[in-house]
């Protein structure tokens, strides 16, 4: 077997179907199979979120129809320095925008993924339409069809659909989002915070700090009060929270089952109350 035309001398599983692969000429890389969709959207996201300033990201050192191949971050511990400077590296990813919400990376395709859920990637003019349409909307579908959210429970997450107008707070330009930055995304090494697997796309630069809280991240305050010195945070972001994690935690029903209907659901109800 050789990768990069190179002959593999070891190779060592890392989860989520990347494996550690060190080469007989002394590199180590991570390679990741997975359908063509999902390789060419994962390395497209790369190559997209790798702006100056912001969060780094693995290179991309090659992709076909079956693989991709990037380099290996050494992995170390998370700091609140570290933290601090992820907070105001996302803020300037952010800031290097998108052509529009729902917008795929170039070259990457329509049909993309998070995790294991298919995604669609279609650009839109308004954040509320397109993140009940994109988002919320085709998982709640998918899995109140396969029995995993009751009509009641459904209808309430049809109800935020209805408000999201109302509940979205003000309006912001396209931002260029990691798009399932949840903590385990985020790969601590010795020189900082890097991004990894991302499902990117055009939207709202609260989605990805609402992601990032949802399941617990080291030094989250850091991180965010980093962000907020950089580039300030409408009022009521806090607040809005729940409405932003309402999208993954439904990708998290139609993947695992009836386990998260309870949090989606919560998320939901707090989005209305705030709203």
């Amino acid at each position: 077997m050789t990768v990069l035309g190179v002959a593999v001398r070891a190779t060592t599983p890392l989860g989520g179907g990347a494996v550690r692969v060190d080469l007989a000429d002394g590199r180590t890389v991570v390679v990741k199979g997975a359908e063509a969709t999902a390789v060419a959207a994962e390395a497209a996201g790369l190559r997209w979120l790798g702006v100056p300033g912001g969060p780094p990201v693995p290179t991309v050192l090659d992709v076909d129809q079956e693989r991709l191949v990037t380099e290996f971050v050494p992995p170390g511990a998370p700091d609140a320095a570290a933290a601090a400077a992820l907070g105001s590296r996302l803020a300037r990813m952010h800031a290097a925008g998108a052509g529009a919400f729902g917008a795929a990376p170039p070259d990457g395709p329509a049909a993309a993924w998070i995790g294991r859920a298919p995604m669609r990637n279609e650009p839109s003019p308004s954040w509320p339409e397109w993140y009940a349409a994109d988002r919320v909307l085709p998982y709640l579908r998918a899995a109140s069809d396969a029995g995993d959210l009751t009509g009641r429970e459904a209808a309430i997450v049809e109800v935020v659909c209805d408000r999201l107008r109302a509940l979205a707070g003000p309006a912001e330009p396209p931002a260029r989002l990691h798009g399932d930055l949840w903590s385990g995304n985020v790969l601590w090494s010795r020189g900082g915070a890097w991004l990894i697997d991302p499902a990117a796309h055009g939207g709202h630069r609260e989605t990805d700090l609402a992601m990032l809280a949802l399941f617990g991240c080291p030094h989250l305050d850091a991180v965010l009060d980093a962000y907020d010195e950089t580039a300030p945070l409408a009022d009521g972001w806090r607040e809005r929270v729940p409405l932003h994690q309402l999208f993954p935690l439904l990708v998290h029903v139609v993947l695992f089952g009836r386990g998260y209907a309870r949090q989606a659901v919560a998320a939901a109800r707090a989005a209305l109350r705030d709203g």
